[in-house]
């Protein structure tokens, strides 16, 4: 007679079924194939100006050809005068600014009374944290803000770990679509509309050829006096792809 396929039962010493089938107790193993890692691979941009800097970037996070967020924020706000411009990964971005942020904060506790902490700090623990992880972290950043020493200051944190200060800069999947634009139209004590101009010019270019770039471009405008927020809408991109 054939061998029944049903589930046989044993029970353990205090009566519960135990399976006996074997192939039951098998670990899980899904069939489909995973996700590749979440990342901003993205146009992200930074430009100086007489009184302060401009900040911008799309809003796309992909992971690989699949559109996770089309309005991710990819600015991210460290202090009250700094913010810092994130591309790779977006988990270990994250990770890494979170534990900037919290640095920042109980420094700042430690200054006297109405001082702030200054940008290049902020940039060195950013920078410290990526070189000593280089080998795990997949991130490229763009440190950027204002403080009364130097005033405007831009710094490029590239993968690997290297600190460059920067006048502007460009960085993630779309970069290499706008560097000649941005060389072309880049100039020295530029007014503050004009900075602005060109970065929203410049992210606008890079999403209209970059694959990994696209959503809207948010820009953040960094001055003594304030930090200013604001976002283009997709169907209002200055540039026409």
């Amino acid at each position: 007679m054939a061998s029944s396929s049903c589930v046989s039962f044993a029970y353990d010493d205090l009566g519960l079924p135990v399976v006996a089938n074997p192939s039951l107790s098998a670990p899980f193993a899904p069939s489909a194939p995973a996700l590749p890692p979440v990342s901003t691979g993205t146009t992200i941009v930074a430009v100086s100006f007489k009184d302060g800097v401009v900040l911008g970037a799309d809003t796309r996070t992909s992971a690989g050809s699949y559109v996770v967020n089309r309005a991710a924020r990819k600015i991210s706000r460290v202090h009250e005068r700094i913010c810092v411009c994130r591309s790779g990964s977006a988990a270990d971005t994250q990770a890494v600014t979170q534990i900037v942020k919290l640095y920042i904060q109980q420094y700042a506790q430690e200054l006297p009374k109405g001082e702030d902490p200054r940008v290049e700090a902020a940039a060195t623990v950013f920078q410290s944290l990526c070189y000593e992880h280089k080998d795990v972290l997949t991130a490229g950043l763009i440190v950027a803000g204002y403080d009364k020493v130097k005033g405007g200051q831009i710094y490029a944190i590239p993968l690997g770990g290297a600190l460059m200060p920067m006048r502007y800069t460009a960085g993630g999947s779309g970069s290499g679509y706008i560097s000649a634009f941005m060389d072309a139209n880049f100039k020295e004590n530029m007014t503050q509309e004009e900075a602005l101009t060109l970065v929203k010019n410049s992210v606008a270019h890079a999403i209209s050829r970059d694959g990994s770039s696209g959503g809207m471009i948010r820009t953040v405008v960094i001055t003594k006096e304030a930090l200013l927020e604001d976002c283009v809408e997709g169907n209002q991109l200055p540039v026409d792809p």
